[in-house]
């Protein structure tokens, strides 16, 4: 089947047989990277009574324990960024996976809370480096009228390894008094199957070009499209390359980049901050507070991760056809009007049923908008040259707020109340509503190159 790759007159047209097999096989192969992701961060979720129980910790010790990954998560942002542009975007993520596995035992058989914390914030490493180069390798091997459905399959990845977290904490629920211990060991699976399965990808034709191995990289771009495509693309990439490449943080704040660069880390930060971490970090204990049994609340958190999961697929099938903005922006708004009924349902103390309604519908709406949004438009927005070390930034951005919106939850909770919690939560929706719809362009439908001369000249 062809598929014509025509946006505009400054990218390249005509109609090219894509190897559509090849495409979904490396972008399924390294969106396991966002597996672990969610595996990782929602894990803890089932585990939050029983190792604060074990190590004895306050609402404060226990929202750092929760939420430290985000700090580790932070610092490989910050070196994931030079290390996919040393090292490549592969072998990144295999050493990724390594870490996943050996981070999860670790953590699951910590003797001492500052040994679990320590692996903890390790695991965290691996996360944020993986979530920095899995949806650039997909961005950057992907023609750009299959990109945003395969950057998409990232955030699929993400909620089936939320769903898997949710699932193994309540299969692991009764054995023992060792089960939270379990539950964190149960990361090293699919960390193996990740580390095995990179082994049949290629590396980014994009970053090969950049080091000079044109060779290689043209010999994925013909797998790929064929050889016309090949030099088509070949040649945009390397004219994308024409300047001098940025090599300090510092630079990624000069004046004909920093507009980009702020549009990429207010777009992290808000991802973060409208609060669907703190349901899925803390699902079961927000329904116990609601009045519902233990068991009830594993149970309830599952359908958290299936509703996750069977509203991605409203992304994948509409994102290329409604476009980023306007995703986001029903998105923010529709997440705006469910955190104020939160708000109020706790203010009012609704019964449990109507909590649960309101979390599924956030989830819901979180899902099918944001969640798979915000990768696909952080892998789009930053130049070539300045890819690598803008991601990082970004992502460095959106694990901060990632950690404070965590870590902070059981304190908000405790002095403030579920209902003040939310109603922050809707107002940073609000917030982030009005920022889309005055400066986040629409990208749908580009090349890579021609986003860079699009936001160039804005």
């Amino acid at each position: 089947m062809a598929v014509v790759i025509a946006t505009g007159p400054d990218v390249i047209t005509g109609n090219y047989q894509i190897n559509k097999g090849y495409v979904y096989l490396i972008s399924t192969i390294a969106a396991l990277g966002g597996v672990l992701f969610g595996f990782d961060l929602v894990i803890i979720s089932g585990t939050v009574s029983f190792f604060a129980n074990h190590f004895q910790l306050s609402e404060l010790e226990t929202g750092w324990a929760v939420g430290c990954i985000n700090l580790g998560a932070a610092i490989g942002a910050v070196i994931g960024g030079r290390l996919s542009d040393t090292l490549g975007r592969k072998k990144l993520l295999m050493l990724c996976a390594v870490l996943f596995a050996i981070t999860g035992a670790g953590t699951g058989w910590a003797g001492s809370f500052p040994l679990f914390v320590m692996f903890r914030m390790l695991s965290g490493v691996a996360v944020g480096a993986a979530a920095l180069v899995c949806p650039m390798y997909v961005a950057e091997i992907s023609p750009s009228a299959m990109r945003g459905r395969m950057v998409s399959f990232y955030q699929l990845s993400i909620v089936i390894g939320i769903l898997l977290a949710y699932l193994s904490n309540y299969l692991l629920l009764n054995t023992g008094e060792n089960n939270w211990r379990w539950m964190f060991s149960s990361q090293s699976a699919p960390s193996l199957l990740f580390f095995f399965g990179l082994f049949f990808v290629s590396e980014s034709p994009r970053w090969l070009i950049g080091k000079g191995r044109n060779p290689e990289a043209d010999q994925i771009l013909v797998r790929i499209g064929g050889a016309s495509y090949a030099r088509a693309e070949a040649e945009q990439i390397t004219l994308s390359f024409a300047e001098k490449s940025v090599t300090k943080v510092a630079d990624l704040f000069k004046k004909d980049v920093r507009h980009i660069v702020f549009i990429g880390i207010v777009i992290a930060v808000c991802s973060q901050a409208v609060g669907q971490n703190s349901l899925f970090s803390y699902a079961p204990e927000l329904f116990k507070k609601a009045g519902m049994a233990q068991d009830s609340a594993f149970l309830q958190s599952i359908i958290i991760g299936i509703i996750n999961f069977i509203f991605t697929f409203i992304a994948i099938a509409t994102i290329d056809r409604a476009g980023r903005k306007k995703l986001l922006q029903y998105g923010s708004f529709l997440l705006f009007a469910d955190a104020l009924a939160l708000s109020a349902a706790f203010y009012f103390q609704l019964p449990g049923i109507w909590v649960l309604i309101f979390v599924l519908a956030f989830i819901a709406i979180y899902s099918a908008t944001l969640g798979p949004v915000t990768w696909v438009a952080l892998s789009e927005i930053f130049p070539n040259k300045i890819r690598g070390n803008a991601l990082a930034v970004a992502t460095l951005a959106l694990w901060i707020a990632n950690f404070f919106t965590t870590s902070l939850f059981p304190v908000m909770n405790k002095y403030f109340g579920l209902s003040v919690t939310f109603l922050i939560h809707a107002l940073i929706c609000l917030v982030y509503f009005l920022f889309i719809k005055a400066r986040v362009p629409e990208t749908k439908g580009k090349s890579l190159e021609e986003i860079e001369k699009l936001l160039s000249r804005k």
